[in-house]
């Protein structure tokens, strides 16, 4: 033995720069499975909020309508009365559609709408990550046992998981929705 550190078999080294392309691998994902579990999360509340105010305005334009159509239904009103209820429809009518502000029922329900579709996206990335990351984790662990067993058939395997897992991360980094898993 020379004064150069200890001997490593060229088997082992190429096992060991396998299982170093792995941890990255597995970094990777696990890092866009969390980015995305976040996305997922927050666009998730967003859109339970605004289907929260969207409810709210359609109690708040059911109760006008109805107090202006049971006001109605007495018939013989005065002035003032068809004015209030005139007023009552046009902040119903305000309620249902609101396209300057946002904020009415129906931008309001477009709006949820779009969040729910960039969770269900964000959602199905995580999904494709949290693949990645259990297959590239079990390649690691048949890479280490290759070291140990010199069994090279556990090599092969771990580098075709390790494929693997790199595809379901690049599914759910370019075109989770692509590829139905769950």
């Amino acid at each position: 033995m020379s004064g150069h550190g200890p001997h490593i078999e060229p088997n082992n080294k190429r096992i060991a720069l396998l299982i170093a392309v792995l941890a990255l691998v597995l970094a990777f994902s696990e890092t866009l499975g969390k980015a995305a579990q976040t996305a997922a999360l927050t666009h998730n509340i967003e859109a339970a909020n605004l289907w929260s105010f969207f409810q709210a305005k359609t109690i708040r334009m059911t109760t006008l309508r109805t107090a202006g159509e049971a006001l109605e239904a007495q018939g013989n009103l005065s002035e003032p009365v068809r004015q209030q209820i005139a007023k009552w429809k046009s902040t119903a009518a305000r309620y249902d559609s609101e396209p300057d502000t946002g904020e009415g029922r129906k931008e309001l329900a477009a709006r949820a709408k779009a969040l729910e579709v960039k969770r269900d996206y964000a959602m199905a990335a995580y999904h494709h990550y949290e693949l990645s990351s259990a297959l590239v984790q079990i390649a690691i662990v048949l890479s280490s046992a290759m070291i140990i067993t010199g069994i090279s058939l556990l090599g092969w395997v771990s580098v075709g998981l390790g494929v693997l897992g790199i595809i379901a991360s690049g599914i759910g980094l370019f075109a989770p929705t692509a590829v139905h898993l769950f």
